[in-house]
């Protein structure tokens, strides 16, 4: 932009999950807008990639996220209508663990809390009515039937070309260096291509975001993940008809997965992996034959029938907030720069909603949504 006069109403750094979504909210209600993108739009270098990301309704780490999960999927709907990509995939979600544990009792307190409905089983129930489970029988489980998946790449996709439709330039691999305040209380963003001013601005960049602002170092913590696709032994009991995505407390850790969608293999995780905290900008990014392990290991016990060949390996990363829930917030010191960080593994699924709650804040300094539970100074 130091090439024109041009100075814009928000810049969004990041164009990501929530990056791509914060700009599309942004232009869509008349503000000029640039996205900087340091990769390409999408990518798979970051924390928003990987085919398929969990939505659940059924929430255990809190039951203040409800009230945005609902409007996060109020607004996915709207995204696929508009968009004419298939995002959102309801296949029913399970949260299981032993009966005592905060992943079975959490999701069903903010299920009752809420009026959700939904399904206690045991693990012998949710074995018999999905083939391919083999939970612990004395595990407990809430089935919720509006849960499912997100196609990451297809919603970032939507986003960004909402926001280019409604006027923003979106500009990729470009790097941003640094920043700073006008004089008039704007911003100054330099990249490695360009200069740019705009009154505000947001923070979107995920793992690199405390690399941006001083205030987010130590609590916006990048993490090395890992992620397996293996092929079912009876690839119909993994399909999305037949098999509910899945958040999965046992005494190896916490697990989740998918039905097999868009390419081979059924897909899974595990929360804090391996627990690498890594710099986004040097760390291994080639899956490893522990990284599989790991997964594999898991498979073979709880979903034996999908333990089969490994289809495809792949890593990305969290970005972990001290206790694990979401930093959406102004700037102590910049008003004018509003930040969504620290999503600690389960944010995605709130992209659509945090794109909304980002453009308030840029925009307007506030939001109407309940935020307070993620806002910087509870750290303080």
């Amino acid at each position: 932009m130091s090439t024109s006069d041009e100075r814009y109403d928000v810049a969004v750094v990041g164009v990501g999950g929530m990056g791509s979504a914060a700009a599309a909210h942004l232009a869509e209600r008349g503000l000029d807008v640039v996205g900087i993108e340091r990769f390409d739009i999408p990518h798979a270098k970051g924390s928003s990639h990987g085919v398929t990301r969990i939505i659940r309704r059924a929430y255990y780490e809190h039951p203040s996220y409800i009230p945005l999960i609902e409007r996060a999927y109020e607004l996915w709907e709207e995204l696929d209508e508009s968009s004419g990509r298939d995002i959102l995939h309801r296949t029913g979600s399970i949260d299981a663990g032993a009966p005592d544990n905060p992943v079975f009792e959490g999701s069903k307190r903010s299920c009752e809390e809420y009026d959700i409905p939904y399904e206690e089983l045991t693990g012998a129930e949710v074995n018999e009515r999905f083939p391919g489970y083999e939970l612990p029988e004395d595990h407990r489980a809430v089935y919720q039937e509006d849960g499912g998946f997100l196609v990451p790449e297809q919603a970032i996709v939507a986003h960004a070309e909402a926001a280019q439709a409604a006027g923003a330039e979106v500009r990729a691999r470009e790097s941003v260096r640094d920043w700073a305040e006008t004089p008039d209380g704007g911003v100054r963003v330099w990249t490695d291509r360009d200069t740019y001013e705009a009154d505000a601005m947001v923070l979107a960049a995920g793992a690199w975001n405390y690399k941006l602002a001083d205030a987010l170092e130590g609590l916006a913590v990048p993490e090395r993940q890992a992620l397996a696709w293996f092929q079912p032994e009876t690839p119909s009991n993994f399909q999305p008809g037949n098999h509910p995505v899945w958040n999965i407390s046992v005494p190896e850790g916490r697990f989740y997965g998918f039905p097999v969608h868009d390419v081979p293999g059924f897909k899974l995780g595990k929360y804090h992996h391996l627990d690498e905290q890594v710099n986004p900008d040097d760390y291994d990014t080639d899956p490893t034959r522990a990284d599989e392990e790991v997964l594999r290991d898991f498979t073979e016990k709880y979903f034996p029938e999908a333990s089969g060949p490994t289809m495809g390996l792949s890593t990305c990363m969290f970005t972990n907030s001290p206790d694990e829930h979401f930093i959406l917030d102004t700037l102590p010191d910049h008003p004018q720069v509003a930040v969504g960080a620290g999503f600690s593994g389960h944010g995605f699924k709130f992209a659509s909603v945090i794109g909304e709650i980002l453009a308030d804040l840029a925009a307007d300094g506030e939001t109407e949504h309940p935020i307070d539970m993620f806002r910087l100074d509870r750290f303080e």
